[in-house]
């Protein structure tokens, strides 16, 4: 049976999405800080990103926790 209420934020985005969404948020700079990934802080692209992050679990986990908890109301977009 079915738990009512109970929703995955991020059901149905993609992580291409999540990353794009959130350097057009943070921008590549402040990412890198937010999250100390060599795919954001040394020659950071969206491809390059994904390659990384499909392939780590642990650093995917990182990238989808900041998407969830970042304010969008402050979207700059």
């Amino acid at each position: 049976m079915p738990k009512s209420g109970i929703t995955d934020p991020l059901h149905g985005i993609t992580l291409e999405r999540i990353v794009t969404r959130l350097v057009e948020h943070y921008g590549w700079e402040e990412l890198g800080r937010q999250i100390n990934l060599n795919c954001f802080t040394s020659n950071p692209s969206v491809a390059s990103s994904l390659k990384f992050l499909r392939k780590t679990p642990w650093a995917r986990q990182k990238v989808e926790s900041l998407f969830v908890n970042t304010d969008w109301t402050q979207d700059k977009s």
